[in-house]
């Protein structure tokens, strides 16, 4: 089965039983391990129980295919059902999972982890296709979704914030799930329990080490032409660990929203009305910066960049050549571009 965006996370807290291996899949590793969890502990309490849960390499099932059938198919020593979780799951195990849905167990869940898998891909079609499976993607969240997370996370928390706060918090702690929730457990923890309302102020002090700042600076010096400081600031991201997915969705991101922008200001609406419409608003510190990138690119300058970003993508799925040297030679390449 093939899941619509609207349906995951509903099937993500209560799963459809008639399918008995959900693929967990994307780019988005921290994403794909919570929603692992969560899924799993809708058939077992504790996700580390020896007696009820399986952990399978992928690769290990290639030189042992029975594994699987062995693990699934076994009854629970304590009584109830079983989990299976086969990690690191690429396409090289798909025979083995479709033999295995001949036939599946009624009882027992195989949980499927993959990283990024593209739409032919043999596993994720197996799985979209199957009516006793599941393909259940996770990719890095856009601005929206990640401002919808943050109010949830906080709420949970007993947290209030502003929109300038929010904002803040979904322009800046962008990246996987792990990274996101982490960064909000730190400012809660920052908070602490005697007080219920996040200020900007808090939200910076907690937060701002987190290499957000550099996002920020990477962004906005490849749109305004900085190319010293656009090297400069990717290199310290990738020093600091950051994904190649997650600056590109990050650039992607940026682009979008000035040719939205651009769009509503090419059907008469003025910069100030046009700005207006973007969900979530542009962070009102960066709104100068962001109000000159406007009257600076055009709408066919930015067509350009966005064509650049996509090869980007592609180049690196295609090529051996190293993500971290291409998406180098692609920030030099965009920030050097003319804007109008």
């Amino acid at each position: 089965m093939k899941l619509q965006f609207r349906d995951i996370e509903p099937f993500v807290k209560n799963p459809n039983k008639a399918a008995r291996v959900i693929l967990i899949y994307g780019p988005d590793h921290g994403l794909v391990k919570e929603r692992s969890a969560i899924i799993g502990k809708t058939v077992v309490q504790d996700l580390n129980d020896p007696f009820n849960v399986a952990v399978i390499e992928g690769d290990s099932l290639l030189d042992d295919p029975a594994k699987l059938f062995d693990e699934a198919k076994a009854l629970s020593m304590m009584g109830g059902d079983r989990l299976v979780r086969i990690e690191g799951a690429s396409d090289k195990i798909t025979k083995i999972l479709q033999d295995y849905l001949a036939d599946p167990s009624p009882e027992n869940l195989v949980i499927v982890q993959a990283g990024e898998l593209g739409p032919r891909s043999p596993l994720r079609v197996l799985c979209e296709k199957d009516k006793a499976a599941v393909a259940l993607p996770c990719y890095v969240e856009d601005a929206r979704d990640l401002t919808r997370f943050i109010r949830e996370s906080l709420a949970t928390a007993g947290l209030n914030a502003d929109r300038d706060t929010i904002t803040w918090l979904s322009e800046n702690i962008s990246g996987d799930r792990l990274k996101v929730r982490s960064e909000l457990d730190k400012l809660i923890t920052y908070i602490g329990p005697n007080q219920k309302n996040i200020s900007l102020e808090d939200a910076i002090e907690a937060c701002a080490a987190a290499g957000a700042q550099n996002l920020d600076d990477l962004v906005y010096s490849v749109a305004g032409g900085n190319s010293d400081l656009a090297l400069k600031t990717y290199n310290t991201l990738i020093s600091e660990g950051t994904s190649f997915i997650t600056i590109l969705r990050v650039l992607q991101n940026h682009y979008r929203r000035l040719h939205m922008t651009k769009s509503h200001m090419a059907d008469g609406a003025s910069l100030e009305i046009a700005m207006k419409k973007l969900a979530p608003p542009v962070f009102f510190k960066q709104a100068p910066a962001f109000k000159s990138q406007l009257n600076n690119w055009s709408l066919e300058g930015l067509d350009k960049v966005m064509d650049r970003l996509t090869d980007l993508e592609v180049q690196c799925k295609r090529t051996g050549m190293p993500t971290e040297t291409l998406c180098a030679q692609a920030i030099l390449s965009m920030s050097r571009m003319r804007a109008a």
